[in-house]
């Protein structure tokens, strides 16, 4: 009987061929739970990540895009206030010509209250955030926006 890899990633213990991802905190987000789940997760699915952990300061996530140039870099909020703190860090990533062009996507739990997520949603795209994702979506969005993406875009 021969053994293949489930539709949703590869096998467990297949090398990692996908893509590089940075996953981090917002500088006031102190959770970890999210970013190990994460890590986790795309792992299984087959990418390469680096975790920086929770409470990250921007400039620390603007050195280590620069640094290693990752295909993607994944922001993660679970305090509320991740459409504040993710606006702050899509500005300063921006900011970098060297990162201009790189995916960086933003999810989990982004404002305090219905009313303030939804009116955050539009101003994180507009503010150069790839696409942000709602906590109440699950990962099937994020996993389609996955399957899009390609290496090298800030190489």
């Amino acid at each position: 009987m021969q053994t293949t890899a489930p539709a949703e990633g590869p096998v467990r213990g297949a090398p990692a061929t996908g893509l590089d991802i940075v996953v981090t905190g917002t500088s006031s987000d102190a959770h970890t739970w999210n970013l190990i789940y994460l890590e986790l997760l795309l792992t299984e699915w087959g990418h390469r990540v680096t975790n920086l952990g929770a409470c990250v300061p921007d400039d620390l996530v603007v050195t280590e895009a620069l640094a290693q140039c990752p295909d993607l870099v994944v922001v993660s909020s679970v305090n509320g206030h991740g459409a504040a703190d993710g606006q702050r860090l899509i500005t300063r990533l921006r900011a970098e010509p060297r990162l201009a062009r790189l995916p960086v996507v933003i999810g989990g739990k982004l404002g305090t209250g219905e009313e303030t997520t939804r009116a955050g949603l539009p101003r994180l795209r507009a503010a150069g955030f790839t696409e942000v994702f709602e906590e109440s979506a699950g990962t099937a969005p994020f996993r389609r926006y996955l399957d899009t993406l390609t290496a090298g875009v800030c190489r």
